[in-house]
């Protein structure tokens, strides 16, 4: 299927590993322009040279969006280098896990920050550019843990993702008019070297296989590439009439009616 992504400006967040980077893979295979941040300069430098050996045209600038100077800098770069944005992936996201009685304002603030109100501060720096656009779309990458309870210690992830849910869906009513669509992904169990379902299945297999076998009704965790596809698709127009809207990801893990 032609998605008609071809020569179209995207600009994903929280890029240099996991489910960011293979967005960004996705959207490059489809002939979009490509601009990554991450914190890390180092391995968002790898990650932008792997994906340019695969022929992408790749803007990669270090940068906390957490910080405002740092966004608004990402943004102006990705305008002076591509005189555009089309599409924009908001996928930097963690954790930080605790009882909620024992959670200080700094966790609340560092999470709360990076998960919901770094992506409503990029998105928007970007919308008076997406709005030049002829059809533009802003995606955020959500958890099945926005639309659920996610379970003891998850009280600061669980919060941000459903706002993130929340504003994403007023977003999409008050852009509809200038052709913007605005859209959230929520992945369930996705499994990525060095990430933390990675990790928890290497230090215990045993605890991961009953884990699966209870939790992942298709047997296996998600690739990431399953997530990037479906992200991918909704930057189209072939989603043209998708906006508004979650879109689990999930392989039935999630237990939301809706």
């Amino acid at each position: 299927m032609n998605l008609g992504l071809k020569g179209k400006v995207a600009v994903v967040t929280g890029a240099s590993r996991g489910i960011g980077l293979g967005i960004a893979e996705s959207l490059a295979s489809e002939g979009c322009r490509v601009a990554i941040c991450a914190r890390n300069e180092g391995p968002l430098k790898e990650a932008a040279q792997n994906l340019e050996q695969k022929g992408a045209e790749i803007l990669a600038v270090p940068a906390d969006i957490c910080n405002a100077e740092d966004a608004t800098g990402l943004v102006d770069k990705v305008v002076a280098r591509f005189g555009g944005i089309d599409i924009l992936v908001n996928s930097a996201g963690g954790n930080r896990r605790g009882n909620f009685a024992d959670l200080s304002d700094q966790d609340w603030d560092d999470i709360m920050n990076l998960n919901l109100n770094s992506h409503i501060r990029m998105s928007r720096l970007a919308i008076p550019h997406l709005r030049a656009a002829k059809a533009a779309s802003i995606i955020f990458i959500s958890s099945i843990f926005g639309r659920e309870a996610g379970g003891k210690g998850l009280s600061i992830y669980n919060t941000s993702k459903a706002g993130m849910n929340s504003v994403s869906k007023i977003m999409a009513m008050e852009l509809a008019e200038e052709n913007i669509r605005v859209n959230t992904v929520a992945p369930g169990s996705i499994r990525f070297p060095g990430g933390s379902w990675d990790k928890r299945c290497i230090a215990d297999p045993e605890g991961m296989a009953a884990f699966t076998k209870k939790e992942l009704p298709l047997g296996r965790f998600g690739r990431v590439e399953e997530v990037a596809d479906v992200v991918t698709f909704l930057a189209s127009e072939r989603a043209s009439l998708v906006t508004g809207t979650c879109l689990n990801v999930d392989g039935c893990q999630s237990r939301s009616l809706i």
